[in-house]
């Protein structure tokens, strides 16, 4: 086990030493080439910033105001008929937009019932299985100016319901 702890310790700088010499091999200037690379991801980070600081601010409103509860509430009788844990719904719904404010969910899951109760054996499973869908697409797609989605949406939220719905069905067969 200890030889695997060692090798990965040295995996990454080894990469980063190959891609230079095979780089000086090739005489090609490596680090004007880095540099280049380094401004087209801070103009990246430049152009896609408005849309992460507005999900911030939705996310920010969403809790704040009440309307993440009055969801939760309003979902709360299908859930309770599904037999899913109404406890996870504020996560399950935050979890499309973003992931920090999800682990923030998820950590108080964590306090309030354990890590290894069900729901939060339920909630790291699921954790796993889905993607901060709307976050996912403001960015990428705003990163590179794709402005016709087409079925993307569709086809990422049922992804996600997937997942969660397998979260569930694998946590009741394995605990």
């Amino acid at each position: 086990m200890s030889i695997l702890l060692y090798i990965s310790d040295f995996i990454i700088p080894a990469m980063f030493l190959s891609i230079i010499l095979y780089g000086f091999m090739k005489r090609v200037n490596v680090f004007d080439h880095f540099i280049d690379g380094a401004k087209d991801g801070f103009t990246t980070v430049l152009n896609i910033m408005p849309t992460i600081l507005g999900l911030m601010i939705a996310v920010g409103i969403m809790r704040a105001s009440g309307a993440l509860d009055l969801l939760v509430w309003l979902i709360a009788p299908f859930a309770r008929r599904l037999a899913f844990p109404e406890e996870s719904l504020p996560l399950v719904l935050m979890r499309l937009v973003s992931s920090s404010a999800a682990t923030g969910l998820l950590i108080d899951i964590f306090e309030n019932h354990g890590p290894d109760s069900f729901i939060g054996r339920f909630v790291s499973i699921m954790m796993s299985s889905t993607e901060t869908v709307f976050y996912t697409m403001s960015v990428y797609f705003m990163a590179v100016k794709v402005t016709k989605t087409r079925y993307t949406l569709t086809g990422a939220l049922l992804a996600n319901f997937i997942g969660v719905a397998a979260s569930l069905v694998i946590t009741y067969h394995l605990y």
